[in-house]
């Protein structure tokens, strides 16, 4: 359920309101907007008495909301969430370009990387250190050294990094890594969610190879229901008939997510498409779908990467990406 209050309700008012419901059970989203605050309210509803409701001088509207997912809901809160990924902020207007290589593989490779990425224009350094790879014979990271050598690439260009985790257990490792992404294959390892709901940090949440958008927004309401606001999503194609490309990126769903979520919302071309030469046009596609950043992946020299050389840019191809992502967004 969702109560508009007006504008003219006082803290007061407000406060007592919240304490009602409390007493009621109910858990409250409280959203502050520019012209109204909006109470989201969470937990068996079917006691609450809209007409009681609706004859209150403080309400504006009252609304009964079907949906499972409260917190990532937009109707729960109007207006754009930004977050603050070490003073790089993402959504509500604020753009970001997250690149680097897939995984950290040596200090030459990754520092090149962060020097490159950065001279092109992204805000946000990616590397793995820890790699969820389809094979256990291929190559899984470089665990706690990735993660030192990230941050001695952070310490040389000031961009702040993003690696994935795989496990709650892991979560000290990542004490000082800046964002903290959710892979595809962890997007239901809700052991993983809730413990990183009580962090704090900033989370990328990755769409399941399969899952449909309704699943990603619970996945994110795990997050966010341990006390965790910092959730960041991510479209990065999903698993279809298709065999041309890695797999099939969902542009449409960067649009619907940005109409039913209040989240910010990345698209991730490297994975979803699997093929160097088709990151500019969906990068582009991502762009004009609304979509308040991108991931993308780049090393100094693909053909000798470690993992998913396909899809990694050059130097050179990425600053052509950065080009065409600035004219994409120049028409919105």
């Amino acid at each position: 359920m969702i109560a508009v209050l007006k504008n003219t309700a006082t803290k007061e008012q407000i406060s007592s309101l919240i304490s009602w419901f409390e007493n009621k059970g109910l858990k409250v989203n409280e959203s502050k907007g520019e012209y109204c605050t909006v109470l989201g309210l969470i937990g068996d509803t079917s006691t609450i008495d809209i007409n009681l409701l609706q004859g209150l001088d403080i309400i504006e509207s009252v609304t009964r909301v079907s949906e499972t997912f409260k917190k990532a809901n937009r109707k729960f809160h109007p207006e754009d969430t930004v977050v603050d990924v070490a003073g790089v902020k993402i959504g509500g207007g604020n753009f970001a370009v997250i690149a680097g290589p897939c995984s950290v593989e040596n200090e030459e490779q990754i520092m090149s990387a962060a020097r490159a990425v950065k001279a092109a224009g992204a805000t946000i350094l990616r590397g793995g250190a820890f790699k969820p790879r389809t094979s256990p014979y291929d190559f899984q990271g470089l665990h706690e050294e990735g993660i030192r050598l990230l941050l001695e690439a952070k310490k040389e260009t000031g961009l702040p990094i993003c690696s994935e985790i795989m496990s709650p257990e892991q979560i000290p490792v990542f004490e000082d890594v800046d964002f903290l992404q959710v892979g595809a294959r962890n997007m239901q390892n809700f052991d993983l969610l809730k413990a990183l709901g009580k962090t704090g940090k900033p989370i990328l949440l990755k769409r399941g190879l399969s899952a449909t958008i309704k699943e990603l927004l619970m996945s994110a309401e795990y997050i966010m229901s341990e006390g965790n606001p910092n959730v960041i999503l991510c479209e990065r194609g999903i698993r279809t008939y298709e065999t041309y490309t890695r797999n099939t990126f969902d542009v449409s769903a960067i649009s619907v997510l940005k109409q039913i979520t209040h989240l910010p919302v990345v698209g991730d071309p490297s994975h979803a498409t699997g093929k160097a030469n088709l990151i500019k046009p969906m990068s582009m596609a991502a762009v004009v779908s609304g979509a308040d950043a991108l991931e993308i992946e780049v090393h100094c020299n693909p053909e000798k990467a470690l993992s998913d050389a396909a899809q990694q840019l050059t130097p050179a191809q990425f600053t052509e990406v950065m080009e065409a992502i600035g004219k994409a967004r120049s028409i919105l």
